[in-house]
């Protein structure tokens, strides 16, 4: 079976534009939580998200087609164009040995959104005739598609939090097992807009205050929105076009708790994790360093480290955890991917990155997670984990890149 690589990476997050801005946040535990104050939502209890900022917007802009974009799209392009480059991939690279997976929890928010309020205050008003395609989740998908010229397999994995990293685990075991030869993988999601925003409030699972993953005195989490994408090749691929491999994907697992839609067991979790684990050929001990779900909810800290304790035992205590979420907010279907290119940073530079907001050791817990400063490590491979409502589970196990002998 083919190895498999990561030869380009891109990102478009509340931290800036680029990969280099996203890890910089995260290496030194810049917030790019801001206040989000929306005009039409009187009773908005959460006044703060992780936003794109105006600026970078407008960027983003100039180089998409609103009229045919949302702009979920937009962002996701955006990033795909900055991996795409990073790779070096030209245009012979594509075609149909190159497949699209990129995922998205929600779609075009922004369109829906929009439409749905002229239609109420006037049924008979001309609504956009672009509004479907601009709303249907597998938009980033087919658009970056377009982009470059990649005819290969082209999908859209949508299973809210878990969605980029099963894309990007999917896209791996495609390229392992020789369905394709490259495949531009991850996440993109842009829903930071008044009816989703209140939904969200609805649910009771977002903070007023600071996201503090597994600290005591954690009372939710923060939205946030953005894309990650990352080229992944075959290594033969890549070693045959002279391309600059910057890590391996080594593993991914995924399973399902097949329990509840919203409540997280850490059963599930936990085989998830082993079998990313096994599937590298590594083992527990193997692992320096894991991104975290880390939402900053109390149930997804009480079940997050169980299913770590479960996999690591006493080894946990040598392991570094960090959750990067109240750095770049909780971007849910393009969460995965975001984590993924920090931990593939994180991993580069042997660096865990902060839990920033942290105060102190939760007893329920236990766990004294890289707290507020980034810390060194010696280790050879990572984690990135992504656990979804839905039950979903989806890790990720990456590998510092040895050329072979």
């Amino acid at each position: 079976m083919n190895r498999v690589v990561v030869t380009g990476m891109g990102a478009v997050s509340a931290c800036g534009i680029g990969v280099d801005k996203l890890w910089h946040a995260a290496r030194h535990g810049i917030s790019g939580v801001g206040h989000l104050d929306f005009a039409d939502l009187p009773r908005q209890l959460v006044k703060q998200a992780a936003m794109i900022s105006q600026e970078d917007i407008g960027t983003i802009w100039e180089n998409a087609k609103p009229r045919m974009q949302d702009r979920v799209t937009a962002i996701a392009l955006m990033a795909a164009r900055e991996a795409v480059a990073q790779s070096g991939l030209i245009e012979g690279d594509f075609g149909t040995d190159c497949g699209v997976a990129i995922g998205s929890g929600y779609g075009g928010a922004e369109t829906n959104t929009r439409n749905m309020a002229d239609f109420i205050r006037d049924p008979a008003s001309r609504m956009d005739p672009m509004s479907i395609p601009k709303i249907m989740t597998n938009s980033p998908a087919s658009w970056v598609s377009m982009q470059f010229g990649a005819r290969g397999s082209t999908m859209c994995i949508s299973t809210a939090c878990a969605s980029a990293t099963q894309s990007i685990g999917v896209s791996a075991h495609m390229i392992r097992h020789g369905m394709l030869k490259r495949c531009i993988a991850g996440g993109s999601e842009a829903l930071l807009v008044p009816s989703v925003f209140r939904a969200w409030e609805l649910m009771r699972v977002m903070t007023a205050g600071l996201c503090r993953p597994f600290s005591a005195g954690r009372d939710g989490m923060t939205l946030g929105e953005g894309a990650g994408i990352v080229v992944l090749e075959s290594l033969n691929a890549a070693l045959a076009r002279g391309a600059d491999i910057i890590a391996e994907v080594a593993g991914y697992g995924s399973t399902s708790d097949a329990n509840d839609l919203l409540r997280p067991d850490p059963r599930g979790a936990g085989s998830c994790m082993e079998a990313a684990i096994g599937d590298a050929g590594l083992e527990p001990l193997d692992i320096a360093y894991i991104n975290a779900h880390g939402t900053g909810t109390v149930a997804n800290e009480l079940s997050e480290t169980e299913a770590l304790r479960n996999v690591f035992g006493s080894r946990l205590e040598d392991v570094l955890v960090s959750s990067t979420k109240p750095i770049h907010g909780h971007a849910l279907g393009a969460a995965g991917a975001i984590e993924f290119i920090v931990t593939v940073k994180a991993l580069a530079e042997r660096i865990a990155p902060p839990t920033i907001n942290f105060v102190e050791v939760d007893p329920k817990l236990g766990i004294d997670p890289v707290a507020n400063t980034a810390r060194p490590f010696t280790g050879d491979a990572c984690l990135s984990n992504s656990f979804a409502f839905g039950g979903i589970n989806a890790s990720l196990a990456i590998k510092r890149y040895v050329a072979p002998a």
